[in-house]
């Protein structure tokens, strides 16, 4: 193919990204896991849990309810599956991942943000006793290291911030990662040789040229089309290595360049890319899911313009605080501000608006979803607690459980 309709495009998309793929029949287990990892090729954590921590959302979306501790197992438990590192932000990848990360690891003193570097060029002698810290005793928290530093130096002055910030280098620096994150959320530091395989550590430093193709390629599979903007943006690289890569991709037959109806950029379409006749599914999609990485792209390909207001102050967000977009069938079809009221066991929908051409039957199947995400939190009930568009038919569809 030459030429896609955005119609095409969409649906070549959301079959990259497994919601295409049918959802196991049983309890999904670890192969579940690595099928939709081998389609999105990361997962992107982060710490906000009005509704639930992000990094767990994504596999509901594909998978429906699954166990929350097959996650904790696959990035906490020996053999490890997923490690964490900085991807798209902050990102669970895949071990096999991590070799392809060594290049950005090796330009930790010139790319660390200025928190991490100061302490790196300032006080050196603190990232050794850090480091020592890690491979003698770790895994181990921040606040665990400060106190050990404190205590066995006489209180050398520097207090948490700074051994953060000293383990922050380390861990951008690919001296330390991340052995798992403990019931508060804090990472626990520990040395490479304990978390990762020893096949990964072992596996020999790959050129950044190399690493740039691989992650590109992993990119390109995980969007099925992509603009260089979009496949830029999936692992944070530069627009220099990231043209280089895609470059030699397309010369070996990798990507295929096509065009895409009403897109100004040029699209490249990977050459394993399915384009279904149609596409059957439901889900809610986590502000933080890689199907909605690249807002430019969500609007593009489903004509959703999609911000995150948790930054913007209250009186001026449009939709909410924590929105998830609604996916039917193969449109973005409206979206709904959530929140879990652990006190009182209840899913709140603080608001739900609908797209202008959203089909007669998103408000019932809207509510199964949000009925069915409720019972995989262990909530007891929805209840409808704001206004929008949507509310008052959502709210006369969930009296129907």
């Amino acid at each position: 193919m030459e030429a896609l309709s955005t119609a095409q495009a969409r649906r070549v998309a959301l079959a990259a990204q497994g919601f295409t793929d049918p959802r196991p029949k049983g309890v999904p287990d670890m192969r579940a896991l690595s099928r939709v990892l081998g389609r999105i090729g990361l997962i992107q954590i982060d710490s906000v849990n009005v509704l639930s921590r992000a990094q767990y959302l994504p596999l509901y979306s594909r998978l429906g309810p699954y166990p929350r501790d097959l996650l904790d197992r696959a990035a906490g438990k020996a053999p490890r599956r997923l490690v964490e590192y900085w991807a798209h932000e902050a990102s669970l990848i895949p071990v096999e991942t991590h070799p392809l990360m060594r290049w950005r690891m090796a330009r930790a003193m010139s790319e660390a943000w200025n928190g991490p570097w100061m302490i790196a060029t300032q006080r050196p002698d603190l990232l050794k006793q850090v480091l020592a810290d890690v491979r003698d005793h770790g895994p181990l928290t921040a606040r665990e290291i400060d106190d050990d530093v404190e205590r066995e130096r006489n209180h050398w002055g520097w207090n948490w911030s700074d051994v953060k910030k000293a383990l922050e280098f380390l861990f951008f620096a690919g001296e330390i990662t991340v052995a798992r994150r403990n019931q508060q959320f804090e990472r626990m530091y520990d040395i490479p040789e304990r978390v990762l395989p020893a096949s990964v550590v072992a596996t020999p430093t790959p050129t950044p040229e190399d690493a740039h193709r691989s992650l590109v390629s992993i990119a390109a599979k995980a969007h099925g089309v992509a603009t260089a903007q979009c496949l830029k943006d999936y692992f944070r690289t530069a627009p220099a290595p990231t043209a280089q890569a895609i470059s030699e991709l397309v010369e070996e037959g990798e990507l295929l360049p096509v065009t895409i109806e009403g897109w100004k950029r040029q699209a490249y379409l990977h050459r394993d890319a399915k384009l279904p006749r149609r596409v059957n599914t439901r889900a809610l999609v986590s502000p933080f899911d890689s199907l909605v990485y690249e807002r430019t792209r969500t609007e593009a390909l489903f004509g959703f313009r999609y911000r995150i207001e948790i930054y913007v102050p209250a009186d001026k967000r449009i939709y909410g605080y924590y929105v998830l977009p609604f996916l039917l069938g193969d449109r973005l079809v409206a979206r709904v501000d959530l929140k879990s009221d652990r006190a009182t066991s209840t899913l709140l929908v603080q608001s739900a608006h609908a797209e202008p051409d959203a089909p007669t039957e998103t408000p019932e199947e809207l509510a199964a979803e949000l009925v069915q995400l409720a019972t995989w939190l262990g909530l007891d009930q929805v209840r409808m607690s704001g206004g929008g568009d949507l509310a008052p038919a959502l709210s006369h569809a969930l009296r129907g459980y």
